[in-house]
């Protein structure tokens, strides 16, 4: 896979500003892209077509996930008005480390495993469950001023009507801060859509790693862009909730 990402991660880290002043601290306590694509648009082909596509080897989103995590920490971290602390020193915590996240019960291609890409030593778990798992993580992390959650899901759109149609990826982001008292203090759901298309045959998209992929790289690129521009926007204010 080219290594447009990378290259993009290098040209934003070139457009940030500044660095705010940073005297609180956050931990980012997971870090991951689900790679099953949301289809609720489409019928029950396109349904098993993706989950067939979990458990192929070439369906893989590890350096898309990768260059996403080089531009966090280099360049989307500097327009947070706290300071993110450095990986290794939340991963490697004893507490962390023992901590079993809470999950939804699934079983067999619904597990997360089967789904899940995450940076090496990220405990995952599902958004929500009343955010059960972020409080008690900001329990076991009480040095910091708070944690956070980042990830981002995928769908697939259709552009066009009927058989005619074609379809695109759309990215989304996930990036939630909560206090120490676990209090929920933004979540920022970012959007985009690939610029490249994939067909569809009869109504049906076709869904090989070698159609897809390309489009949610396409698809995270531009949200990527859109990132860098709106994160010190939602963040500014953030500082005083924590």
């Amino acid at each position: 896979m080219k290594r447009s990402l990378f290259a993009l991660a290098l040209v934003l880290s070139l457009l940030t500003n500044g660095v705010h002043a940073q005297d609180k601290k956050v931990a980012v306590v997971t870090f991951f892209i689900n790679k099953k694509l949301d289809v609720s648009e489409f019928g029950d082909v396109t349904v098993i077509a993706v989950n067939k596509l979990l458990t192929d080897s070439s369906f893989n989103m590890a350096p898309l996930l990768n260059d996403f995590h080089e531009i966090f920490f280099k360049s989307y971290s500097q327009e947070f008005p706290f300071q993110l602390v450095p990986e290794d020193q939340v991963i490697n915590n004893d507490g962390y480390k023992a901590y079993v996240p809470l999950h939804e019960d699934t079983t067999g291609l619904l597990k997360s495993s089967n789904f899940i890409v995450s940076v090496n030593g990220y405990k995952t778990y599902p958004y929500g469950l009343g955010y059960k798992n972020e409080k008690n993580l900001v329990k076991i992390l009480s040095q910091y001023d708070g944690v956070m959650d980042v990830y981002i899901t995928f769908s697939l759109v259709k552009i066009g009507f009927g058989g005619m149609g074609v379809v695109k990826v759309m990215a989304l982001s996930h990036i939630a801060l909560f206090n120490k008292n676990g209090d929920k203090v933004f979540g920022l759901e970012e959007d985009a859509k690939s610029k490249s298309v994939s067909p569809m045959v009869a109504g049906v998209p076709v869904m090989t790693p070698e159609k897809i992929l390309p489009l949610c790289e396409s698809a995270l690129s531009q949200l990527m862009i859109s990132l860098q521009k709106d994160i010190p926007k939602i963040t500014r204010k953030s500082d005083a909730k924590l």
